[in-house]
């Protein structure tokens, strides 16, 4: 019997017997088992451990170069880090998939087998944290030094379940088998303060100066994750911050009997660090969210003056050695925060520390929904941080003292642009703050960041002229095609060779491609086998029987109104019906939800309900058969997203013109095949103009139209009335078709669209999404002229990697280079 070729990665010096020692030995010193009594989540684990420690000789070799080279560094702070499984995305950076898979084999267990063990970190919820992750993937693959700071949140968001097709949140318990891919620096401990006064006194110098006492403390403690670069040896870092009580522990309550008042204050303490984005519908949500976004920057900012310190002296060299990066308006406070640290700690003057700060920072915009810009009460301010409210107040009078010079006596530009806002109750405008201390602000798409200076931040466009720039998203191939897709990479590899992991325009070579009747056959055999396994996923998942030879339609993200699923939802309805007046002739189609709602969000609940209660009706419908299906995947995360991205057909980005600052779900359907059907919002209309216009499903009003409509009176009642098929779903809708035990259990959705005068417009754009469909059908029923497009697509996605992006923000916003470790 011939023995098998041992495979050895020249690159990592491992091979197959050097792996499989490595995991033997973390099997039985780390884990503290022997093979024969190992589980599969023990072989997992020692598999991890033993990846991690590959990583960690490059991690201490890159963090010891930067020291050494006296580097400039990236801080990205975000709220969020959807980081996904670390298992497979390991072994594939450090290239030595055929190797581990080998010798697990030699080992008796299965790689596929021990890989879906992995728990989802929750530390994300959607575009925003997924976003976080593909960057600092970017920085580490193109050697930038950057470092990502956020909150490692011990239960996430939430796990959805759905109970009677409504959404039901559960804790998210990630950490109950431990993570094996962190370090917990219990060593690495900074005060965070909360409440207490402020007294204002003159220093010895005679300047006036504030002392924050009378605070109540939480500790912030690190754990830090390696973040390693494909094909390249450095490996960066993720610091997340758990909270810890100052106060562990009241020995005399214990011995009183009171069990419950000894640990009240490590409990409340710690509630910090429990959740992701808790309830703020409340007014103990909404505090608590704000204590989270105080507690993460503070932590952040005192570690990276720490940092900085160990290798120099005056602390007014910061802006040259440091760059920050807010992801959104959550770690604004990071503006005030570093203001306090320099004026109270350090004693610069308020021009100095004022420069510095805003050298500093720089702010990515994600959002044109006004009510989605953060503002806080400055009463909550007032009773949680009032020393920042006292920076905040500052930077605002002498904001307003510029504006005023700039525009003597318009009242009206001092209103708009003063970071408090004085409507209702006086509250401070987080996105006004963001802007006036960065040196730059992004938007993350061509359109977003026109109508950023056009609309929301109009004011701010005229008074710095050159501050407000473009960074449209990305995202990483490597996540997003090497890893999700196996099957469609290795066909890409064998054609156009390896380049395009790193190099993403390397795509291009595929596009004489999409005329080769073999290549083609051979990217329609694998999407077709992604949607067997997708089937059989949701067989198993859902018990629902699906045809995978059906169109594919993907509408996967999270539930808000703008988002429009309900807007898929009706021409779903309206399919329905047509298949019932002619069953005849129908291209299949299944139609594939998965996303969450926040759980204070009631109408975005009831949508949920509303589609699980339209699937429940059309599944249930002999005349469907396989003809339509509708599922609802609970509890999307980035692994179910590796799952359905690969198998989709047809990607929804339906989004109102004019409401998506980029979207990345596109760019992910996209890469992997799908085809797009979509409005001229966000990111789509730069897809189209890298894929053709011939090869995306375009229609609805442009942004432009929305708000000619809205400007000449929008009045949503005359499509009602216009149209017999709107007027017919609606009013299925209404009559309890799908709610025959409630009947008017929907009525506030449809009253949303009619009474309320669907703001976000979805039966003005109705019609020609009805008529879009039928073009996707047209196109369906040609699979070889489906598959010639869907090439073109993956062909000319490069502009949409990641590294491009932050190529772009190293060079425009950061001014930082990449830096080799020596090996």
């Amino acid at each position: 019997m011939k023995s098998k070729p041992t495979l050895n990665n020249k690159k990592s010096g491992l091979d197959v017997k050097t792996i499989k020692q490595n995991i033997l030995n973390h099997l039985r010193y780390t884990i503290a088992k022997t093979p024969h009594t190992a589980t599969d989540r023990d072989w997992f684990q020692a598999l991890a451990y033993m990846l991690r420690e590959q990583m960690t000789e490059r991690w201490m070799a890159t963090m010891n170069e930067y020291y050494r080279q006296d580097t400039k560094r990236v801080y990205y702070l975000s709220l969020e880090f959807l980081m996904g499984r670390s298992l497979v995305k390991s072994i594939l950076t450090l290239e030595i998939y055929d190797e581990c898979r080998q010798a697990l084999t030699e080992l008796g267990i299965s790689l596929e087998c021990i890989a879906e063990l992995e728990d989802d970190p929750a530390l994300g919820n959607g575009g925003l944290g997924r976003l976080a992750a593909c960057f600092l993937d970017s920085m580490a693959t193109l050697s930038l030094p950057g470092y990502g700071y956020g909150i490692r949140y011990e239960y996430g968001m939430f796990y959805q379940r759905f109970y009677d097709g409504y959404q039901v949140e559960h804790p998210d318990n990630w950490l109950r088998y431990c993570n094996p891919w962190e370090f917990a620096r219990a060593e690495v401990l900074y005060q965070v303060h909360f409440g207490g006064t402020v007294v204002e006194y003159e220093d010895e110098k005679g300047h006036k100066a504030y002392h924050w006492k009378d605070a109540d403390d939480v500790m912030a403690m690190a754990y830090d994750t390696p973040i390693p670069g494909y094909a390249t040896s450095t490996v960066n870092n993720l610091r997340l911050w758990s909270a810890k009580s100052s106060r562990d522990f009241n020995l005399q309550y214990f011995n009183e009997g009171n069990y419950i008042r000894a640990v009240e204050d490590k409990n409340h303490s710690e509630n910090l660090s429990k959740v992701l984005y808790p309830d703020d519908t409340t007014q103990m949500g909404r505090e608590l969210r704000l204590r989270q976004e105080y507690f993460f920057v503070s932590a952040s900012l005192q570690d990276i003056i720490r940092r900085y310190l160990t290798d120099h002296d005056d602390i007014r060299g910061l802006p040259d050695k440091i760059a920050i990066q807010l992801n959104d308006t959550h770690p604004a406070l990071a503006i005030p925060e570093l203001l306090r640290l320099l004026l109270d700690r350090f004693h610069l003057s308020w021009e100095e520390a004022w420069d510095i700060s805003v050298r500093i920072f720089a702010y990515t915009n994600h959002t044109l929904l006004p009510e989605a810009l953060e503002t806080w009460p400055v009463a909550l301010f007032e009773k949680l941080l009032p020393r920042h409210l006292l920076i905040i107040y500052d930077i605002n009078y002498d904001f307003l003292k510029d504006v005023s010079y700039h525009y003597p006596g318009d009242m009206e530009a001092l209103r708009r642009m003063s970071i408090i806002g004085e409507e209702g109750e006086k509250h401070i405008r987080m996105g006004h703050l963001a802007v006036v201390g960065s040196h730059k602000i992004n938007g993350v798409a061509k359109l977003h960041t026109h109508l950023m200076k056009t609309t929301i931040f109009a004011d701010f466009e005229s008074f710095y002229p050159s501050r407000i720039i473009n960074k449209t998203n990305g995202i990483t191939p490597r996540r997003w095609l090497n890893e999700a897709n196996p099957k469609l990479a290795q066909l890409i590899t064998e054609h156009i060779g390896k380049e395009w992991t790193t190099e993403l325009s390397q795509l291009k070579k595929l596009i004489p491609l999409s005329e080769n009747k073999a290549f083609c056959a051979q990217f329609q055999n694998i999407k077709q086998s992604n949607k067997q396994a997708l089937a059989a996923f949701i067989k198993k998942q859902l018990n629902i029987e699906i045809n995978p030879k059906s169109l594919f339609d993907v509408q996967i993200k999270r539930i808000h109104e703008y988002k429009r699923q309900l807007l898929n939802l009706l021409h779903v309805i309206t399919h329905y019906n047509r298949i019932h007046a002619n069953p005849t002739d129908v291209v299949p189609r299944t139609v594939i939800f998965a996303g969450k709602a926040a759980p204070g969000y009631a109408t975005a609940k009831l949508i949920i309900k509303l589609i699980n209660s339209v699937a429940d009706v059309i599944n249930h419908d002999p005349i469907m058969g396989e003809k339509l299906k509708v599922v609802f995947l609970p509890n999307y995360d980035v692994s179910k997203a590796v799952r359905i991205i690969p198998a989709a057909d047809l990607s929804e980005q339906i989004s109102t013109a004019g409401t998506e600052a980029s979207g990345t779900g596109n760019m992910k359907l996209a890469l992997n095949g799908a085809l797009t059907i979509g409005t001229l919002d966000g990111a789509n209309i730069e897809i189209r103009d890298e894929v053709g216009s011939e090869n995306i499903f375009i229609f609805g009003l442009t942004a432009e139209g929305v708000a000619d409509l809205k400007q000449r009176g929008y009045n949503a009642w005359e499509y009602y009335h216009r149209n017999p098929e709107l007027k017919q779903v609606l009013d299925m809708i209404t009559s309890g078709y799908f709610s025959p035990e409630e009947p008017s259990l929907f009525q506030p959705l449809v009253d949303i669209l009619t009474h309320s005068n669907d703001y976000f417009m979805l039966l003005a754009d109705y019609a020609d999404y009805v008529l879009c469909q039928q073009r996707v059908e047209e196109l369906y029923r040609r699979p070889d002229e489906w598959t010639r497009k869907a090439i073109i697509n993956v062909a000319n996605m490069g502009k949409f990697s990641s590294d491009r992006t932050i190529r772009e923000y190293a060079e425009e916003i950061w001014e930082v280079e990449p830096v080799k470790p020596s090996t």
